[in-house]
């Protein structure tokens, strides 16, 4: 059913009020910038509108990457497409003017973990059956991307056009300089390994601590290995349980207690995290699908290993078992395009066999596109790692209308607690509680 554009605005203005952010201008023009006034008739000739999101080492870089790709499909098809890649920092902000608005892009990427507070405003066009068909059929994505498209129960919001998923990197020769022969199993391994690699003015480990996306990530992995959810079945927050609680004290701990990553890595938000692990500064990782980023500061392949990321007890399964969330891009449609035609051709393109092997080959990551998975490109060390991680032990974040608030909200919770552990404050169950005690109160409930 097609959402009214109050409705719309009402359910998006909550949204953005929720996640205390600022809208910006956001609308459309005519045929020849891709904005929303209609054209009519075939697609041919029409312009379209794609808002990508930034998967490469730079906005400059997937510009080349996509104007290169986007040249193949006007060629084939006469639809031609402006991009626009858009940074992370940004990109939510942008999309949820637009939902406001009503006046967007033809086509957009999201993060997979936005799906469902998109979803619930209405902005983006549902994946039932029928469009679908028109690329090639649901079935054609592997289960886990699906999961991550949409609420349970609703058509999809989105298409899966990137999947990744979380490792643990490790870097060979330090290992082996300190004398560890395996890369470790369990956190208690982690922390052991970490504390004889911390020497020297190297650390056993460097983590994001000023990034709330990598810091939801992370706990949500920490408190799922526990058993516990950040949301109760009903989509309200149970951000102050117990095991919550834990699960953030042992990732902030990294610095606060166990001090096997650096005071500094509380201000990493800008992928500072590979760059001391490729250069050698940090021995230990854990990112997703990160070997085109490591390549790119000169870190060779055969000079790191992958491995799941550690769980509490070896061997664990099931929840406690869990090692990653589901990670991945989704590719959608705006609801109030004039181009729908012309938009599920370039997201037909976009998640073709042969374009998600090159895609997904540039970006170092892993084609939800079953069809494309067996490519040699998906067959190396750590994408194999990493794919079955995907397979056997990565979850979707809560697909709640709320999670996006619970992104921006507990993700620079956690980041201030970071900054007092590297400030050298104590980082107790008390003022972790209390953080997120805080987040919580300014969630809204069902």
């Amino acid at each position: 059913m097609r959402t009214s554009t109050s409705s719309r605005l009402v359910a998006a203005t909550a949204l953005v009020a929720a996640l205390g952010l600022t809208l910006a201008a956001c609308g459309g023009g005519d045929d020849d910038s891709g904005g929303s006034k209609s054209s009519g008739g075939s697609p041919k000739g029409q312009t379209i509108t794609y808002w990508a999101s930034n998967q490469g080492t730079s906005i400059d870089a997937d510009k080349k990457t996509l104007a290169t790709e986007t040249a193949k499909f006007t060629q084939q098809t006469g639809i031609k497409v402006n991009v626009e890649v858009i940074g992370w920092a940004d990109l939510l902000n942008r999309i949820l003017a637009a939902a406001t608005s009503g006046q967007g892009p033809d086509v957009l990427n999201i993060g997979n973990t936005w799906s469902a507070s998109l979803q619930a405003t209405g902005a983006l066009m549902p994946w039932d059956d029928a469009a679908f068909q028109t690329i090639g059929g649901k079935d054609r994505f592997s289960p886990a991307a699906i999961a991550s498209a949409g609420a349970a129960g609703k058509d999809p919001a989105a298409v899966p056009i990137y999947s990744m998923a979380y490792g643990l990197y490790y870097n060979k020769k330090m290992f082996a300089a300190a004398g560890i022969q395996n890369p470790p199993a369990t956190w208690d391994e982690l922390v052991a390994d970490a504390t004889k690699l911390t020497t020297g003015g190297k650390y056993g480990l460097a983590v994001e601590g000023a990034n709330a996306a990598e810091n939801i990530h992370h706990i949500f992995v920490l408190a799922k290995q526990r058993g516990a959810s950040w949301f109760d079945d009903k989509g309200n927050p149970t951000f102050t349980g117990p095991q919550q609680v834990a699960a953030v004290k042992q990732y902030i701990d990294f610095i606060a207690a166990n001090k096997v990553a650096a005071k500094g890595d509380a201000e990493y938000d800008q992928n500072q995290t590979i760059t001391d692990f490729a250069t050698g500064k940090a021995a230990m990782m854990m990112w997703q699908t990160a070997a085109a980023s490591i390549a790119s500061h000169g870190m060779k392949p055969d000079e790191y290993g992958v491995v799941p990321v550690p769980t509490q007890t070896a061997g664990a399964t099931g929840d406690a078992g869990v090692t990653s969330m589901v990670a991945g891009i989704n590719i959608a449609i705006f609801q109030d395009t004039k181009h729908k035609e012309a938009a599920e051709a370039f997201v037909k393109f976009m998640t073709s066999t042969d374009e998600q092997k090159v895609l997904n080959t540039k970006y170092a990551s892993i084609p939800p596109v079953i069809e494309a998975q067996s490519d040699p490109a998906f067959q190396t060390p750590d994408l194999k790692v990493l794919g079955q991680v995907l397979q056997k032990s990565a979850a979707p974040l809560p697909q709640v209308a709320n999670e996006s608030q619970f992104e921006n909200l507990v993700g620079p919770a956690v980041k201030g607690l970071f900054a007092d552990a590297a400030a050298g404050k104590p980082v107790t169950d008390d003022s972790v509680k209390a953080a997120l005690q805080h987040a919580q109160q300014q969630m809204p409930t069902s």
